[in-house]
């Protein structure tokens, strides 16, 4: 009797940190979307969880909100889009110019945006982007902006590929792994901000990822730099983040490692409020789906689609992980 109560009590540290059923996870990701204060605030979405092979939950939460197959306008989720092409493009092997470009400390920060009938150079080079100029002040320094990757792609040889040009440059690049009936729009020629899909093709994109069938999965995390000013002002200058956080940006991508908020996931942010995301531990992946326009240039963050489908998924994220609903 000893030995088998010894037993039990060895044990019970052992149950109370078992991973919970996919049904504890499932039933506690779906009411803190439907119920979660910071979710109601983001809503109406589509949300969904998986892992590297499939779909494990999701739905629509509020009142007419999108599904998995609505095409919306993702604003910077796009950037995890192009670095993904990039990665296949080098096979892997980034130069020192594309890691600068890619966690924007190249210094192309006159940026600001494309015109729909642009091409990718033509918007570069417009009056409104600065001429396509560099800016000796932010030069080495993160400093959250399109112009990087608009004038990384004009070094990749895509200067002349219009929204339709540059959708199928970056479609046939990752196609051969996605499969060829992926589907990748652009409404602008902005490789930073312009692209447009749906949660279920983006969704492919981040299990391709996490399973590292795509190069970008093995760079997750690589070349993290610093990105608040309040933390590190000789390295960094702007960042959409709110300065109350300290998150590091990796190769067109974002690492949620604030020492106290963060759980170190990978994420992409769109300023509609498309969040896409990773576990830190690329078990899961991710999405609260939604295109939302108003507050988009609020002075305060906390109005932002991007910063409230954050504060909304990574209620679900953490839900979805410990098997417990947020409220």
């Amino acid at each position: 009797m000893r030995h088998t109560a010894l037993a039990l009590l060895l044990a019970t540290p052992l149950l109370a940190h078992a991973d919970p059923t996919p049904l504890q996870r499932a039933g506690a990701a779906r009411l803190t979307a439907e119920k979660s204060a910071a979710c109601v605030a983001a809503q109406p979405f589509y949300w969904e969880v998986g892992n590297a092979t499939q779909p494990l939950a999701g739905g629509k939460a509020g009142d007419n909100g999108p599904d998995r197959d609505t095409e919306m306008a993702i604003a910077s989720a796009s950037k995890w889009i192009y670095a993904g092409f990039v990665a296949e493009r080098r096979q892997g092997q980034l130069t020192a110019e594309d890691v600068k470009f890619l966690h924007f400390k190249s210094g192309y920060t006159y940026f600001h945006v494309c015109r729909p009938t642009q091409s990718v150079a033509a918007c570069q080079e417009s009056l409104i982007n600065g001429r396509g100029r560099e800016n000796p002040a932010t030069e080495d320094r993160f400093d959250y902006n399109g112009g990087h990757m608009q004038k990384h792609a004009v070094l990749m040889g895509l200067g002349s590929l219009g929204p339709d040009g540059l959708a199928l440059a970056v479609r046939q690049s990752l196609s051969p792994v996605l499969g060829h009936d992926w589907r990748f729009d652009y409404s602008q020629a902005q490789p930073a901000g312009g692209g447009k899909t749906t949660a279920a093709e983006y969704g492919r994109f981040l299990r391709a990822t996490m399973s590292e069938q795509l190069q970008i999965g093995r760079l997750l995390g690589r070349h993290a730099v610093c990105t608040n000013p309040q933390t590190c002002p000789r390295e960094a200058v702007k960042t959409p983040i709110p300065e109350t956080e300290s998150w590091h940006y990796s190769i067109g991508h974002w690492v949620e490692d604030d020492p106290q908020a963060g759980d170190g996931a990978f994420s992409s942010p769109g300023a509609f409020g498309f969040y896409p995301w990773i576990s830190a531990d690329k078990r899961f992946y991710g999405m609260v789906a939604r295109e939302q326009r108003h507050g988009v240039m609020s002075g305060d963050p906390s109005d932002k689609p991007a910063i409230a489908s954050v504060d909304c998924g990574r209620e679900i994220r953490a839900a979805w992980m410990d098997g417990q609903p947020r409220r």
